[in-house]
């Protein structure tokens, strides 16, 4: 008979409803309004490193498009009430990535996230490390807070800048793991120097926050212009976990199309599926007010405050039990 016990002990459902209470105390007192979205989309994730859960709706034909997808951030209906003029807003609640399951991933987790108008990505990385110090005090823990620039990180510990060396020097670090370089890209190479090199130096009590990324990692973020250009979104980091990826959010439809267009080149190159594009987000852009935003994992930040690598001993039933 398959195992029908949780895989989370009590503590650990325990603090996640503490962090639950926490979270929702931490933006009333802010004056920040929690926000339900829809789960099921007409548009799904175009990014390519992303895969999103599609389904199809069997009822009436008047409900519209059949192929629904499940969304694996409430970011674009977020930023459609922001449009609206909802104001500073955040949601909590359950999204799902196709594809992504292990040791620290499961297709389904919480996710936590939310926007200021009128604030940059600075502004909202100091947020974040207040949320993430009160976080920590559920769990009797204390953090020191460092923030970075993503280039003078990566100065700082190989001694090259990250926007201009040439890959063939980014790649030199890694030549003690058994890497294939066949189809990485230099972002490839960046990102495989953060998850192999760096993320493991950084201390548990450490809340490492890093800014303004190399422009072709903008996402959704704005870019500020530059020798070189860089994209204006932070990541934070409880220990060696990233937990929260953060953005100025960029307000310019035209570009945003963009962004959308080259994703989905790069998904038809892999055979990849093709979501179709928010059209209900691109019309709502020209409205965002200024603004910053971040998605927080909870399951992430749950794993850091207990101390483990593993992302079952914090859900009462992960995938394979569910």
């Amino acid at each position: 008979m398959k195992n029908s016990k949780p895989t989370a002990a009590l503590r650990a459902l325990r603090l996640r409803a503490e962090l639950y209470a926490l979270v929702r105390r931490f933006f009333a007192e802010r004056g920040v309004l929690e926000v339900e979205t829809p789960m099921l989309s007409m548009a799904g994730n175009t990014d390519p490193n992303i895969e999103s859960f599609q389904l199809e709706f069997t009822g009436p034909r008047s409900a519209g498009a059949p192929r629904r997808w499940l969304r694996t951030s409430p970011e674009f209906p977020l930023k459609r009430l922001l449009a609206a003029g909802v104001g500073d807003c955040y949601e909590l609640g359950r999204v799902f990535r196709d594809g992504e399951a292990g040791v620290r991933h499961n297709p389904e987790f919480t996710m936590l996230e939310w926007y200021r108008v009128g604030w940059n990505h600075h502004q909202l990385m100091d947020e974040t490390a207040e949320l993430l110090k009160a976080a920590l005090a559920l769990a009797g823990r204390r953090a020191t807070v460092r923030d970075t620039s993503f280039r003078q990180l990566y100065l700082d510990k190989f001694g090259f800048d990250p926007l201009t060396a040439p890959e063939e020097e980014l790649r030199s670090p890694l030549g003690v793991y058994d890497i294939d370089p066949a189809g990485l890209t230099r972002d490839d190479w960046l990102d495989l120097l953060m998850t192999h090199l760096i993320q493991p130096s950084i201390p548990a009590n450490r809340i490492l926050l890093v800014y303004d990324y190399p422009a072709s990692q903008c996402a959704l973020a704005r870019l500020r212009p530059g020798k070189p250009a860089v994209a204006e979104r932070f990541e934070a980091y409880l220990g060696p976990l990233e937990v929260a990826n953060g953005y100025h959010e960029l307000k310019d439809a035209d570009e945003q199309r963009a962004r959308f267009e080259s994703d989905l080149a790069r998904r038809r190159a892999r055979n990849a599926a093709e979501p179709a594009v928010d059209e209900r987000l691109l019309a709502a852009l020209p409205k965002l007010p200024d603004c910053a935003g971040v998605a927080l994992g909870i399951d992430r930040l749950l794993m850091a405050l207990l101390g483990t690598d593993k992302i079952a001993d914090v859900l009462a039933f992960p995938f394979e039990r569910a």
